[in-house]
Order: structure tokens, then C-alpha cells, then sequence
């Protein structure tokens, strides 16, 4: 919904909209089509719209009664302050190379949310078994890496080294950037290009992986002048 109006969301936890629930069913769709994937387990993270976009899915994938992983790891950036607003009013007010450098670069986080802004995820029952250390106020692209890896490797590699040996497929369904960030490490893209890479949204996106899960094939699924149109889409968000 907050996408919709064009507003940084983040961790705030906002409904999908009509259109999100289109493209959630049109994915399931496309996964049902494609000749040989066997979604065996579903992993996403603790935000609705995620939880949602994979409900629909796989209602529409007929695979509703897949085994589910939830984890806050693999949730959206913490946009910190910039949360809630909306991104060509934060282009106009600081200017289209800063806002683009706190949403596309590598490093650079936007500015934190206060102590005791009622924000921050601390108090969200989703969240009382987190170590309060490992919750952000305000997250950059590195800090996502940095807690999306593991989860990657303790609780989705087993997951498809497992599925492997029958065959099976793992889905994944988080966000933009922790995408991102998982992208970024299976594929080993570079620190600098990173900030080219854009997701779009509600197509999947799907990796062939050898045994040492190198990646042998990957495609998005579908029309690719519509997941160069729905790319685009995302990257001209925030102009004026």
C-alpha cells in the first residue's frame, strides 16, 4: 500500500494492495507453468505483505501446504527517519543524489530513528526473542548482507541441500532489499555494482545451483519486456 503512495516503508508493516495481490497471483501462476519446479518449503520474513504475497502464491501455485520458515532477517531495509515519507517530497527537500545515495548505495544508511521513537521494532511482540543489539533503528544495504547471510546459510542452504537430493525447489519471499542483499552474495556482485541492481516486484526470480550451490542458471520468470518495465518502475521511484 505504502509503495502506492510512494512512501518509504521499511519495517513499518503495511497491507498489500490490490495491485500486490494481482502480482502475487500472477507469480503463482508463473511458478505452477514452469516445467520441472517442485517448491518443496517456504521461507519469508515476519512482514505481512510478504506473508501475504506467498499465501497468494502459492494458493494460486496450488502449494498451500508447504512447511513455512519465517524469520526477521529476511525482512525489508530499515529506512530509519525516512520511513513513512514520501520519496519525491525527501527528493525535493534534499535532493535527488542524496536520497539516491541513501536508497541505492552500498554503505550509507539514511538518518537513524530516535531513542524511543515508537518506530523502532523493540516492543513489537514479532521481535521479543531478538537480541535488542541486532535490531536496527536505520539500516544501509551492507547491514542487510550482514544479517541476511546467516540466515542464508543456517537455516536455507540446509534447506536446499536437503531439497536437492529429491529433486525439490526452495521459495523465497522477502523484499526489495533483502533480495537484494541475497543476490548480492549467491551471485558475488561487487560492492559498486549493487546499486544497479533493481527488483521488481511479485516476479520470481529463479536460480539452477550445482552441488556446491554455484549458480548454474537464472532467469526471471515471464515476458522479460515486463520485468524490464516493472525494474524500471521501482528505479524511477523516488523522481521528481
Amino acid at each position: 500500500m505504502w509503495n502506492a503512495q510512494n512512501l518509504f516503508t521499511g519495517w513499518v508493516d503495511v497491507e498489500l494492495s490490490p495491485r500486490g495481490n494481482e502480482e502475487a497471483r500472477a507469480a503463482g501462476d508463473l511458478m505452477a507453468a514452469e516445467p520441472g519446479l517442485d517448491l518443496r518449503v517456504l521461507h519469508t520474513s515476519v512482514l505481512v505483505r510478504a506473508i501475504a504475497t506467498a499465501e497468494l502464491a502459492l494458493h494460486a501455485a496450488g502449494r498451500s501446504w508447504l512447511p513455512v520458515r519465517r524469520h526477521w532477517r529476511l525482512n525489508e531495509r530499515h529506512y530509519g527517519a525516512l520511513q513513512g515519507r514520501n520519496k519525491k517530497e525527501t527528493t525535493a527537500e534534499y535532493g535527488e543524489d542524496q536520497v539516491h545515495l541513501w536508497r541505492r548505495s552500498y554503505d550509507v544508511p539514511p538518518p537513524p530513528l530516535s531513542p524511543g521513537d515508537p518506530g523502532l521494532p523493540a516492543g513489537d511482540p514479532r521481535y521479543r526473542d531478538v537480541d535488542p543489539d541486532d535490531l536496527p533503528a536505520t539500516e544501509c544495504l551492507a547491514d542487510v548482507v550482514r544479517r541476511v547471510v546467516p540466515y542464508w546459510e543456517s537455516a536455507i542452504v540446509p534447506d536446499l541441500r536437503a531439497e536437492d537430493q529429491r529433486g525439490g525447489a526452495v521459495l523465497v519471499v522477502a523484499h526489495g532489499n533483502s533480495i537484494r542483499a541475497l543476490r548480492k552474495h549467491i551471485e558475488h556482485i561487487a560492492d559498486p555494482e549493487i546499486a544497479d541492481l533493481e527488483i521488481p516486484t511479485g516476479i520470481p526470480y529463479r536460480y539452477r545451483l550445482d552441488g556446491e550451490l554455484s549458480v548454474v542458471e537464472a532467469e526471471y520468470l515471464g515476458d522479460p519486456e515486463e520485468v524490464r518495465a516493472a525494474a524500471d518502475a521501482v528505479r524511477h521511484q523516488s523522481r521528481l
